[in-house]
């Protein structure tokens, strides 16, 4: 079982996989980072709102009883409930950003690999079938 872990684990689709992961990673900090610092703040200045990620509906007061928050930190450090959807707007807004380089990720590499099959039936016969060829003509 240990041997069967060990193909497993050192397989180049595994290995593959898990750069992925990674960089998946990674590119998602990046995308966040860009949603909330950059993207975000000019959203909400077009159209004359608050930063989205304070944008939030209060469930139940706090325990002193204060209704009104100027910000979803300040909201949660009284104890207070809130549904925080500008967060999700945000959340939102980054998953379709990764979707969308996701598709043009996967819609170059497939371009690319029809180009190399017409490349391929293009190149015409190997040298073998040449060879063959030449063969089949001599024992004529």
């Amino acid at each position: 079982m240990l041997k069967e872990f060990k193909e497993f684990a050192v397989k180049g689709s595994m290995l593959d996989m898990a750069i992925g992961i990674v960089i998946g990673g990674a590119f998602g900090t990046i995308v966040k980072s860009f949603v909330a610092d950059i993207l975000m703040p000019i959203v909400s200045g077009i159209f004359k709102l608050p930063d989205f990620s304070n944008l939030f509906i209060l469930l139940k007061p706090a325990a002193d009883g204060t209704k009104h928050f100027v910000s979803l930190e300040e909201a949660r450090k009284a104890g207070a409930s809130v549904l925080a959807y500008g967060n999700f707007i945000n959340s939102f807004i980054s998953f379709l950003i990764v979707a969308l380089a996701l598709f043009f990720i996967v819609k170059t590499v497939n371009h690319l690999k029809k180009e190399a099959e017409k490349v391929e039936e293009e190149k015409g016969p190997s040298e073998i079938d040449v060879l063959i060829e030449i063969r089949d003509s001599l024992r004529k």
